[in-house]
């Protein structure tokens, strides 16, 4: 790969602390949602076959365009993906209680709704696990500005690793671009987060990386709760 110097530290150093995780912490595993970041992510443990599993939400509500992007990865890399869904039971008592759409409404429906698409499937895939890791970057949110590399993720009890977190947006298409790395198409279309397609719409010119998602609320909340960490 011909990357820019700057760019070369921070790719040493990830993968540096990617074998780590792998050493230190199995059996960990790495949540993919194909986002820009995660695919840089997805790459890089394949390409160094790192010892971390792989897993993905699968929600329900996904554009199109990711799964066209996760049947890619599927075909270009051998280390497999696991794919958790919502239980069914959950997204059908949701739904008849609220309504398909509720989570327009209020931020506690659309919370109600991550934590039966998301949250849950989540806890799931790390529950026996000793840490897990993001694609997570500080210049992502205002809600992320401050993020570690590692930290103790004490809601799901484990270790928390976002190794791309110093990473720029500039950072992540270089490496994107310069390995060929397959991305989802929806980023050709303004769409630098992606979610359930519902809850993400393009941005405008100078908005922020995030005013897609959930853009009906206010900007220093906006997590679906994955992230979130709870009121010491």
């Amino acid at each position: 790969m011909s990357l820019s110097a700057s760019l070369q530290a921070k790719l040493d150093e990830t993968v540096t602390i990617l074998k780590g995780i792998a050493n230190e912490y199995s059996p960990a595993t790495f949540a993919n949602s194909f986002g820009a970041e995660d695919m840089v992510l997805t790459d890089l443990i394949n390409l160094h076959n790192v010892g971390i599993e792989i897993f993905s939400l699968d929600t329900g509500r996904l554009p199109a365009e990711t799964y066209q992007l996760m049947q890619e990865v599927s075909n270009r890399y051998d280390k497999p993906i696991v794919t958790y869904f919502p239980k069914t039971a959950s997204v059908e008592a949701y739904i008849q209680n609220n309504g398909p759409n509720a989570f327009y409404q209020s931020i506690e429906l659309r919370k109600g709704c991550c934590f039966v698409r998301k949250i849950e499937p989540l806890r799931r895939a790390i529950a026996d696990k000793k840490a897990w890791v993001t694609g997570l970057r500080r210049e992502q949110a205002i809600t992320r500005a401050d993020l570690p590399v590692s930290e103790w993720d004490a809601d799901n009890g484990l270790q928390k690793f976002s190794p791309l977190a110093d990473w720029t947006e500039d950072d992540v298409w270089e490496y994107l671009r310069d390995g060929k790395v397959p991305y989802n198409e929806l980023h050709d279309k303004n769409y630098p987060s992606i979610g359930c397609a519902p809850c993400t719409r393009a941005i405008a010119a100078g908005e922020d990386v995030r005013a897609g998602r959930w853009w009906w609320e206010d900007p220093k909340n906006k997590e679906c709760g994955l992230h979130s960490k709870a009121p010491s």
